[in-house]
């Protein structure tokens, strides 16, 4: 099992050499990645500034060379798919290859898309999204891209360069579980980041649940390339420095077929954008197994 701490990209982290600092302290505690929040709007955290992801995260890639470095999760159907490949692309190419892409629909849905006159309808932002990842991985490739779909059109458009990861960086999805559309997706792609119902952000998720969604996703991926890397990305809040603890927490999750552990603030929480306990909890390392 891997460890990555997760960020949100405002407060605090709004400011790109405070996420360079983070960065840095996560690289030298042994934390294997390091992913933020991408969010234009959250009305519960409307008070506070906001940092684009992708600066932010280049601002922690030229202050590290080891960690892997992305988004957990980009809204990909509220992106202009070739300027998000752009943005990713140079992210690779800054990183040396450290870039692991995390997409969903995003949300709130009334904070991200209503705000700005978007449209709330689920389905077609799943349409959007769908085609949006199959564009990316095609500018990703930098190869010639002509595109007919029902969202987006491309006449003839190659974008270099491609990345620095061949032949794309990982995409992981996110979705809620016991939703099965968003697990079939990322079934396609190379990891899922699922979220549960009954434990929100920072809360560990039911054993039983994340049982009952490896079994699903294993059983959509049959017939695929037995070889290919999977991801299952869960997380919460662990106690640092308490090895105990953090082992009965996370060894039943790493048995169940979970291959991530992603350290998070609980939400509700007034600490989740604050550097100190954040730096705090970074600095005592990731939980052993």
């Amino acid at each position: 099992m891997r460890f990555s701490v997760n960020i949100p990209n405002f407060g605090d982290f709004a400011d790109p050499r405070t996420l360079a600092k983070v960065a840095v302290a996560a690289e030298e505690a042994g934390w294997d990645g390091l992913f933020v929040w991408d969010h234009v709007v959250h009305r519960k955290h409307e008070d506070r500034p906001f940092g684009d992801p992708w600066m932010l995260l280049t601002a922690a890639a030229l202050a590290t060379s080891r960690i892997r470095l992305g988004t957990l999760v980009t809204p990909v159907a509220r992106r202009r798919p070739q300027q998000l490949a752009r943005q990713v692309a140079t992210l690779d190419a800054v990183s040396g290859g450290r870039v692991t892409f995390g997409a969903g629909l995003g949300g709130p849905v009334e904070d991200e898309y209503a705000s700005f006159g978007d449209t709330t309808d689920t389905k077609v932002l799943a349409e959007r999204l769908d085609e949006g990842l199959e564009l990316l991985r095609r500018y990703w490739s930098g190869e010639p891209v002509r595109h007919d779909g029902r969202h987006y059109r491309v006449r003839d458009v190659t974008l270099l360069p491609a990345t620095v990861q061949r032949p794309r960086p990982p995409v992981w999805v996110a979705g809620f579980w016991p939703n099965r559309p968003p697990m079939r997706r990322a079934a396609r792609w190379d990891g899922v980041v699922p979220l549960f119902t009954d434990a929100r952000h920072g809360h560990v998720p039911p054993l039983d649940q994340v049982r009952d969604l490896v079994a699903y996703v294993r059983e959509q991926r049959e017939g695929g390339p037995s070889d290919a890397p999977f991801e299952i990305v869960l997380g919460g809040a662990t106690p640092g420095g308490d090895a105990e603890r953090a082992r009965d927490v996370i060894g039943p999750l790493a048995e169940a077929g979970a291959t991530w552990w992603d350290e998070r603030q609980i939400q509700t929480s007034e600490a989740i954008d604050r550097l100190a306990p954040v730096l705090r909890r970074i600095e005592q390392g990731p939980p052993s197994l």
